[in-house]
């Protein structure tokens, strides 16, 4: 950058010295890029109320379970998803209370 065309040097070195690694930064956006889709987020939404089996999800949702199981694989990627084991059942569960805040404040921009 020409410094010749910066108005405040103060602020400029104050903004570059306060942003995150870019790979904090590049995580992040992968992590928003999960939600940008609007099956994971029905997904999201049923287990704000309950865990579930992917037979179940597929019930609620009305979707084949296929899907499902594709769609919960990327949300386990991403750390938004966890499981247990129970017999040959397998059960998901949102991983923390930090996905539904995520999710609380994008609706909140959303509805406001």
């Amino acid at each position: 950058m020409d410094k010749s065309t910066i108005v405040n040097q103060e602020v400029v070195d104050k903004v570059v010295n306060s942003l995150p690694d870019e790979e904090i930064l590049y995580d992040v956006a992968e992590l928003f890029k999960v939600f940008g889709d609007s099956t994971r987020i029905k997904i999201i939404c049923a287990l704000f109320e309950s865990e579930m089996c992917v037979y179940d999800l597929a019930a609620a949702l009305n979707m084949t379970q296929s899907a499902i199981s594709h769609q919960l694989r990327i949300l386990k990627n991403a750390k938004l998803v966890k499981f247990r084991r129970d017999g040959k059942m397998i059960y998901y569960s949102l991983d923390d209370e930090h996905v539904q805040q995520i999710f609380d404040a994008g609706y909140q921009h959303i509805i406001e």
